[in-house]
This record gives C-alpha cells, structure tokens and sequence, in this order.
C-alpha cells in the first residue's frame, strides 16, 4: 500500500462471499432462517455457498446461522424470560432452540439462564507428571481438564464454573479419560477422541479445531492460527480463545506461542507449558 497507495486490497472471491454472507445476517436482525433465504439474498446456489463455507471456515452455513441465534440467545436470555428470547434469536419454537442449545451450550437454555442448576457434573483428581489433574464431565462429555498445586484449588474452580450445578466428586465413567489424558503426554493420540461438552461461540470452536490438528511436537504462532480460521488480523482474539480454552491438553492450546518463538500466557502457568513442549519434542 506504501508503494501503490492507490491500488486497493481486494480479498479472494471465496472469503468474500463469505464476507457479505455474515454481513447479510447480521443485518437481517435474524430475519434469515433458512440456507435457501440466504443463497436467494446472495444469489448463489447452495452448493456453491455450502462448499465455499466448509473451505473458508470449516463450517456449513447452516451451523453458522445456528451458532449466531445461539449467541444471540445467550445475550437476551440474560435480560428476560426463554421464551421471548428464543423468539427474538429467531428460533420459530421451544423445540428447535433446546435442540440446537443441546448440540452448542451443553444444557438447555433455561439451565444455560441459571447458570447451569439442574447439571450433574462429576469429577475426580489424579497425579500427573504436571502437578494434580483434573477431569469433570457431565453425561454428554468432557467439560473440564485443569492442572494445579493442590486438589482444593482445583474443586473450588469448578464449583465456581458451575456454581448451581450438582458436583460430585467420583472416578465413575472418568477411569478412561484420565489413562488417555496421561497417556497424551507420551504421544498417544487417543485423547483426540474423548466425547467433549462444551460451551463455546463459532470463533472459539473453529480456534480451538485448529489446534488439534497442530502435530505432537510442533507449534505454531497465534498469527498462524488466525490465518487458519481465516482472520489474519484476529490474532488477539485468538490468544484470547486460548486463554479460555477449558480442556488442557485435549485442546492444545500450549501449542501455540508468540511470533518471536518465545512462549506466551498459558491458562495452568507457564512453567508447566514450557515442561509439555519440552517433553513432547523429546518424545517427537
């Protein structure tokens, strides 16, 4: 731009496409339901939009526009009852919001409103060569893997987490996940299929896709990965994705570091980012 000041940045037909696809849904105020409304507005088929979605973003358009009412759900549910939110996020009934909320919040909305009461959550903590590790889920999946110093530490956390949901503390169904967990720090891969509940916006989800396919090993910069989700300029955000990234080590999330080579912020503290990286090129 220095050389050519006049010359402008034109993106690639595909992410721009793309672009005015988000663009028309956010103005529409929810008013497109369906992938057929879109393609219609954007006057491409829906193959074409189905594939250029998938290539862009990993993502379909249908799981977009979900994921966007959703949000918008989270938001006004806030600020009054279910029921008028689930109109207003553009859900045409009860049952189509509690099914999709049960595919992207991991509780029905009415709970997601009471900050998760009704949930039951069972967890239990092991010894790692991290310090103490622990693993909760709920009847869907996995939705915590931390480390810490000490166990108490570790249950306060998810008692705030999920401060009005039944907590147990018990190894039942957790047998599994704790070998594979421990089991991925020497190289095994079998933690990468671990059923996971967890809540999270689009943005999270596609960073979070990302790291998993980062190799045991290997690293990448918070720029890489934005590049990968398709936003160069969003590495903020994606440091940020990071940093709230509930699943330590079933997320790779320590995987990413800074553009300089050196290591940045990592949720469970540095040092243990600084041991998983060192033993993982060791083990390579």
């Amino acid at each position: 731009m220095r050389c050519k000041p006049l010359n402008g940045y034109f993106p690639g037909r595909n992410a721009e496409l793309v672009a005015k696809a988000l663009e028309a849904l956010r103005n529409s105020d929810l008013e497109i339901t369906t992938t057929e409304e879109l393609c219609r507005r954007l006057e491409v088929s829906p193959g074409h939009l189905q594939k250029t979605f998938k290539s862009i973003l990993g993502l379909s358009p249908k799981e977009v526009m979900d994921m966007m009412r959703i949000e918008n759900f989270k938001e006004n549910v806030k600020g009054t009852d279910v029921t008028t939110s689930l109109y207003e996020s553009g859900f045409g009934s009860s049952r189509s919001l509690y099914e999709k909320a049960g595919e992207r919040l991991g509780m029905t909305p009415a709970v997601y409103k009471k900050g998760g009461k009704g949930m039951n959550i069972r967890y239990t903590i092991a010894d790692s060569p991290l310090g103490k590790l622990m693993v909760a889920a709920t009847e869907r999946g996995i939705c915590a893997v931390s480390f810490g110093d000490d166990e108490r530490s570790l249950s306060e956390e998810l008692r705030e987490e999920f401060f009005a949901a039944e907590i147990e503390e018990s190894d039942r169904g957790l047998k599994d996940a704790v070998k594979a967990i421990l089991k991925s720090l020497d190289g095994e891969k079998t933690i990468l299929t671990l059923p996971l509940d967890l809540r999270a916006s689009a943005f999270q989800m596609r960073v979070w896709s990302e790291l998993r396919k980062i190799p045991y090993g290997e690293t990448r910069s918070y720029g890489e990965i934005a590049k990968a989700v398709g936003n160069p300029n969003a590495v903020r955000a994606v440091a940020r994705a990071c940093a709230t990234n509930p699943v330590a080590l079933v997320n790779p999330c320590h995987r990413v570091i800074g553009a300089d080579g050196k290591l940045s912020g990592y949720r469970w503290g540095i040092e243990r980012k600084k041991k998983i990286l060192e033993h993982e090129k060791e083990q390579r």
